[in-house]
């Protein structure tokens, strides 16, 4: 019998966690005679959230339930990692579990790693119910990516999908990036990859824990991630500027020398030219420190999380002796 690891990232999903867990039995549960599951809930901590103690409980009554609590709160990202290095199933489906991954979808992408796919990776299609802005700015996000980077990551694609053995081994193992983007990874990996859509369900409970500036967060890692491009934007915007420096000033100095009866722009220009230059240089080296912190994140080497308790199948057998894992 082929095993199945279901690895859930989860983060201030109190109200909904429960109604997430039934919805995820529902779907994988007329499967139980092909293939043995098991669920993997990685919670990065937020009190008074009792996300943990919900799942925790629910850990408790059955012997195919995993809980991984983070130390700390290590990110969206960290906490796949975490579920991946926790997994040793034959393939691994990663969802979120806020219910705007539909469960349900499940057996489909089963089908698809059946047929041949090492990668199963799903598209959210945004239908009028979500935000015309969020899905204007989404569309430009995978645009402006594929053109900096040259990775085709196709509009929409979601940190929910299935993984052969093979590809999470390969994450296991050999991927130890501290800012890792996975949706960029998966594709640049270039295992057979197939897609299925699906409309993204209304949030059971609460709302989006993403802020507009951890989405923008989100995508600038992304970039920065996979391309060198800005770096060299600097490059071309700083010598052109250069050239129209240069050229401006023998220009002003002509001017000077030899027609007296211009006049020479005087100290409106001269501020408005100084304080371009001095928002260009700023920009640049906004730029430069965003590559500068991923090295430093690199070079640094601290564990990409820390797992502060562990509940359910697998757990250490002595709670009280229990000891932190680091990867």
């Amino acid at each position: 019998m082929l095993s199945i690891d279901v690895v859930c990232p989860v983060f201030r999903e109190e109200a909904a966690i429960e109604t997430f867990h039934k919805a995820l039995i529902e779907a994988t549960q007329p499967l139980y005679g092909d293939y043995k599951f098991r669920y993997i809930y990685v919670v990065d901590p937020s009190p008074p959230d009792r996300s943990a103690e919900i799942l925790q409980s629910i850990a408790e009554k059955t012997d195919n339930v995993t809980v991984l609590v983070m130390s700390r709160r290590f990110g969206h990202q960290a906490a796949l990692i975490a579920g991946i290095d926790e997994t040793r199933g034959d393939a691994v489906i990663m969802l979120d579990s806020d219910m705007q991954h539909p469960p349900s979808l499940i057996p489909k992408l089963i089908e698809e790693w059946r047929g041949g796919s090492e990668i199963v990776q799903t598209l959210r299609h945004d239908d009028q119910k979500i935000s015309f802005g969020k899905r204007v700015t989404s569309r430009m996000f995978y645009g402006v990516f594929e053109r900096m980077t040259g990775i085709d990551l196709n509009a929409g694609s979601a940190d929910f999908r299935l993984l052969s053995r093979k590809v999470a081994d390969v994450f296991r193992t050999q991927f130890r990036e501290h800012n890792p983007f996975f949706r960029g990874l998966v594709t640049w990996v270039g295992y057979r990859i197939s897609y299925v859509e699906f409309v993204p369900e209304k949030r059971f409970a609460g709302r989006s824990n993403y802020s507009l500036a951890a989405l923008i967060l989100f995508a600038t890692n992304g970039i920065f991630s996979f391309s060198k491009l800005p770096l060299r934007v600097c490059i071309w915007l700083g010598l052109i500027f250069a050239t129209f420096s240069a050229l401006s000033g023998a220009y002003y100095l002509t001017v000077y020398l030899f027609f007296e009866d211009i006049v020479v722009p005087g100290w409106a220009s001269l501020f408005a030219l100084g304080a371009f230059g001095l928002s260009m240089n700023l920009f640049f080296l906004g730029v430069l420190g965003e590559y500068v912190g991923l090295i430093f994140d690199e070079v640094k080497n601290r564990p990409r999380y820390l797992v502060g308790d562990k509940f359910g199948a697998n757990a250490d057998a002595d709670a009280g002796a229990r000891k932190e894992t680091v990867s």
